[in-house]
């Protein structure tokens, strides 16, 4: 069958499922608050035939379906969960929860695998197992390791995972691979500096803490300038520097929070190796205490080859090679993701959401997923899942 007639064949699921992306947009909810979006895709899945499992990881939702006698098992996986913004998009099904929206397409992530997962059960083509994985809590709450944690691999055994996010600036209709790593780890740092505090017109009588927080910000830099490969990526980044309230007061304490990013693993430790040595000698010399919370958060998202070629072929079967990009530039972003690809093969792609004037990029006030890539996602879901368990 053409995959011509896979774009069209979803068409006419097409406004439903628009209309659910719409409603999960309207009623956004946070990592592992997600009880209404779960409910909701459990219905879904039951009602087309799938057998549902609830409270995987919190609020996670898997959906089976099984059909023919082959032994090959597939996960499909997309997000849930809304981010603590107030949106700006002024559409009519923008969000009526104030201060929390889906500024990053989840919304849309979730109606793709809906889409999908109605198609597949209504036509079946496929011989095997498809394990579908509606995941809570990616935006920062680690919902992939928690589902992991609570046997998602164990009790729905895949042996590949796939999962794919919109990319605003990328042009609708395409899609976009990379083997290897694709996307940053993110860990963090919290700094406490402990000093001792006093009257501005007298600094020799205390130990300065803002001085040394001040001079340990820009050690930092000298971390990816001096020790890092300059042909390997890294990000260290001081968001926040808090200390003192008047002018002529030297505080007894600042602190500092660090976000640290790499595309190598090794480049991750080598990271925290030499942050940690530099906060703690930098604070000695000017006579302070730093206490260091070292928070190990993602991993590095790495696809690998065998799946990601896989995946990319899937990819110009359906829409054209002119449509697909092989190799992607990496990304410092960060997806949790990334533990689900530690422990099972598989690929992470990107959905394009248009490019041009008005693609506003994720976590803005003015994002919108684009329905328009919804019946491409859901194509590319059903294609994948009927080539890989053929």
């Amino acid at each position: 069958m053409s995959t011509h007639h896979l774009l069209e064949d979803l068409g006419p699921l097409l406004p439903e499922m628009i209309g659910l992306r719409r409603q999960i947009h309207q009623n956004p909810e946070l990592a592992y608050e997600e009880h209404a979006t779960a409910a909701l895709v459990a219905e879904r899945l039951a009602q087309w035939g799938y057998e549902v499992h609830r409270g995987i990881g919190g609020t996670g939702v898997v959906g089976v379906l099984r059909n023919g006698t082959g032994p090959k098992t597939l996960g499909l996986r997309a997000d849930m969960d809304a981010l603590p913004i107030f949106e700006k998009t002024g559409r009519p099904w923008a969000s009526q929860v104030p201060g929390k929206m889906h500024a990053c397409g989840h919304d849309g992530h979730t109606a793709i695998l809906l889409a999908a997962a109605r198609h597949l059960a209504q036509t079946r083509r496929f011989n095997g197992t498809i394990n579908l994985i509606f995941q809570p809590a990616e935006e920062g709450g680690a919902g992939a390791r928690r589902m992991m944690d609570d046997g998602l691999f164990t009790r729905f055994p895949c042996m590949a995972v796939f999962g794919l996010h919109n990319r605003p600036g990328l042009p609708l209709g395409s899609l976009s691979f990379r083997a290897g790593a694709t996307m940053a780890s993110a860990d963090a740092a919290n700094i406490m500096l402990k000093g001792i505090g006093g009257h501005g017109a007298y600094p020799h009588r205390t130990a300065d803490p803002v001085v040394a927080g001040a001079s340990i910000i820009m050690a930092l830099q000298s971390v990816v300038a001096r020790n890092v490969n300059p042909l390997d990526t890294a990000v260290v980044t001081v968001g926040a520097f808090i200390a003192g309230e008047a002018r002529n007061v030297i505080p007894d304490s600042a602190e500092l929070r660090l976000s640290i990013r790499s595309l190598n693993p090794e480049v991750r430790v080598l990271l925290k190796r030499r942050i940690i040595a530099l906060v703690k000698s930098q604070a000695e010399s000017y006579g302070v205490t730093a206490e260091i919370d070292y928070q190990d958060g993602y991993p590095v998202l790495v696809n690998s080859t065998a799946e990601t070629e896989f995946a990319a072929a899937v990819g110009c079967e359906l829409i054209g090679a002119h449509n697909v990009v092989r190799d992607m530039p990496p990304a410092t972003g960060s997806e949790d993701f990334a533990f689900m690809l530690e422990e099972v093969p598989g690929c992470y792609l990107f959905l394009g959401n248009g490019a041009g004037e008005g693609a506003c990029y994720v976590h803005n006030p003015g994002y919108d997923f684009n329905d328009e890539a919804l019946g491409l996602g859901a194509a590319y879901w059903c294609l994948l899942s009927e080539r890989f368990l053929a």
